[in-house]
């Protein structure tokens, strides 16, 4: 029974594993060889391409809106191994907000960036085929989508952050063209985050093949494509090509989007908490949640954007409100960012109360597994609860009311919560920021103060997950005067 069982399994993926091993140095070369990659040291290759804005769509579950780039190039020294891609983007129209207007793409890899920023290099062929010859590969025949497949696998030398390693595999079809490379990273949301590569359409330059599409998808999504027409192999002026772009006025641009560079993390900003009224706090030192007393229980308003975040959250709630365990942490919206410090409270067996329109997608992602990430929820061995929230919930008993209420129309997330604390007449909503001074406010105002009038929602006190600069007490009228003033 266990042999059938494992069979379906392996049907399932499409895979028929390990019909028989290789000589995986041998198919090394021979890859090498027919690629034309043998002597390839550094590369460079140009065209058209777009990029998704992954974890930040409008509806989480996809499909992701994407920003074209035009003028794309990346250039490659894998001898280092530096990266550098630049373009100009254009993104997306946005119904109700001004004209998009085109930006930069910069984004550099330096040799000491984690590797999540890494394998942008070695999903690459030639990068792949650099990590695979250096890192004891392993090759073996299979049957993927229904063809006769080599797959070569590797670990590169350093390890994830609960201590296992990161893996690898690159798909070799019958002539010995790399056809697509996958592997795994840790990601706060959703665990062992799958990240593929595919390459179609190899053209010759120079005698090295380069493929003339490149597709790339995590988690499923597709967030990156590109159409290659022009490359070179080992360009004299490579050290130039990996050079940030310069700046209007002179000077080196900045590296918007780029890569995370090695080495610890900067320390989270120091938790501080002021009191909303008996029983309800205001938590600072990131961005802001809520922290609410009931008779038997508490609830948080927004978890954070990290692990690290998340377990400041709810060791302040705890210090504040001792002796009653939080049941549930409010998400306001599913954007990694605001979703990221969700498992430390799922870890605690806290439940997440959610949009109904992001429910089964953080549901999926929190149960992943988490075998690479190494935060509370992988160690906790728990599964996370996820409950959904339609236009309206609330939650109450004989010592205070939270009213959950869904945010309609707005273009930012189709999963938008604001929260509203009748006793203290305290509206709490994530994402809609003051604009710095004599700038227009955005769209999602507008939108959040039709919301506001549609529900007939009076409080007193505006409390925002990202805080102005410089914080300050926000009323009603400054959420209305924002639509007439601009500032």
């Amino acid at each position: 029974m266990l042999r059938k069982i494992a069979f379906g399994l392996l049907f399932a993926a499409g895979l028929s594993i390990g019909v028989r091993a290789q000589d995986a140095a041998g198919t090394i070369a021979a890859v090498k060889k027919a690629m034309g990659a043998e002597t390839v040291k550094s590369i460079t290759y140009s065209g058209a391409a777009a990029t998704g804005n992954f974890g930040q769509s409008k509806n989480i579950a996809g499909p992701l809106a994407m920003t074209a780039i035009a003028g794309y190039r990346r250039a490659i020294d894998f001898e280092q191994p530096y990266s550098r891609a630049i373009g100009t983007t254009m993104p997306p129209a946005v119904p109700g907000a001004p004209p998009p207007q085109p930006g930069a793409f910069n984004q550099g890899i330096a040799p000491n960036a984690a590797w999540a920023a890494q394998i942008e290099i070695y999903l690459t062929p030639w990068g792949f085929l650099k990590g695979a010859a250096a890192n004891n590969a392993t090759a073996t025949s299979q049957r993927s989508g229904g063809k006769a497949v080599t797959v070569i696998s590797w670990s590169p030398s350093q390890k994830s952050p609960s201590g296992q390693p990161y893996r690898v595999a690159g798909y070799i079809n019958d002539q010995q063209m790399i056809e697509r490379v996958e592997t795994w990273i840790e990601h706060p949301v959703m665990g062992d985050l799958h990240v593929e590569q595919a390459y179609t359409d190899y053209r010759d330059f120079g005698g090295v093949k380069v493929p003339g599409k490149i597709a790339q998808r995590r988690g499923g999504f597709q967030t990156f494509e590109a159409t290659i027409n022009e490359a070179i192999a080992n360009p004299a002026n490579i050290a130039d090509l990996l050079q940030p772009p310069t700046a209007p006025g002179g000077g080196r641009a900045g590296v918007p989007g780029g890569a995370p560079a090695g080495g610890a993390a900067p320390a989270p900003p120091p938790v501080q908490s002021e009191k909303l009224g008996e029983g309800a706090y205001r938590i600072t030192g990131g961005y802001v949640s809520i922290a609410v007393e009931f008779k038997d229980y508490v609830v948080v308003l927004e978890g954070g954007q990290n692990e690290a975040r998340g377990l400041a959250v709810i060791a302040e709630t705890k210090r504040l409100i001792p002796g009653k365990p939080i049941r549930y942490v409010v998400n306001t919206h599913p954007h990694f960012d605001h979703s990221g410090g969700l498992a430390p409270f799922a870890a605690e067996g806290i439940t997440i109360i959610t949009h109904d329109n992001n429910r089964d997608f953080l549901e999926k992602a929190l149960n992943n597994p988490r075998t690479l990430v190494g935060d509370a929820l992988a160690k906790s061995k728990r599964k996370a609860k996820v409950e959904g929230v339609g236009d309206k919930r609330v939650l109450a008993d004989n010592t205070r009311t939270i009213e959950l209420h869904h945010v309609k129309d707005l273009e930012h997330s189709d999963g938008m919560l604001i929260s509203f604390l009748p006793k203290e007449q305290v509206l709490f909503t994530g994402d809609f920021n003051v604009p710095a001074a004599g700038q227009a406010a955005s769209p999602a105002i507008k939108t959040l103060v039709d919301n506001v009038e549609r529900l007939k929602l009076d409080f007193h006190r505006h409390v925002l997950v990202h805080a102005p600069t410089p914080d300050r007490t926000l009323t009603k009228a400054d959420l209305l005067a924002l639509l007439k003033s601009g500032s």
